[in-house]
């Protein structure tokens, strides 16, 4: 069995914690709990035939009062970068975010989730952000934990490109 670390990363409340909960136990909870430290959760999943054991880090929020530690990103295969679509300045986050796992683990197969799809009415990430990600090289899936679109599709996604 092959065995990958998954790092989740974004700014606070941006769903991370939903998004693991929602793939891992198939649950969703309206009840916001913020993450101290990191939390982490596995799963096993087969792909193709091959077994792989997701060792998925769930990382606190960064914000101006808490930075991720790179540390936290040592080993990672893989990393979701979550941005809240209904939140612009989680976009600004997610950006600097790319900047630290580039330069802490610059192998690591990064993947950009824009979550909570099913607000989006309320989205304050435009097509025009999306693009400029797209532009810089990074596939983007919508997701909500909530709905659970889109999940299974971002950590079967993940780990095709991580196994690759």
């Amino acid at each position: 069995m092959i065995k990958k670390k998954v790092v989740m990363l974004g700014s606070f409340a941006v769903g991370k914690t939903s998004l693991v909960q929602q793939f891992v136990n198939s649950i969703f909870s309206e009840k916001y709990q913020t993450t101290i430290g990191v939390k982490i959760d596995q799963k096993n999943v087969n792909l193709n035939g091959q077994e792989v054991n997701l060792l998925l880090w769930d990382i606190h929020g960064n914000d101006d009062y808490q930075k991720v530690k790179p540390a936290y990103l040592m080993g990672a295969s893989g990393c979701f970068v979550v941005i809240d679509g209904t939140r612009k300045a989680s976009l600004n986050v997610a950006n600097e975010l790319i900047e630290t796992v580039n330069s802490t683990v610059p192998n690591a197969v990064v993947l950009i989730l824009i979550n909570k799809s099913d607000l989006k009415d309320e989205w304050e990430i435009d097509t025009f952000d999306i693009d400029n990600l797209k532009s810089r090289g990074f596939q983007i899936i919508e997701t909500s934990a909530k709905t659970n679109t889109g999940v299974d599709d971002a950590f079967t996604t993940l780990t095709n490109l991580m196994l690759s």
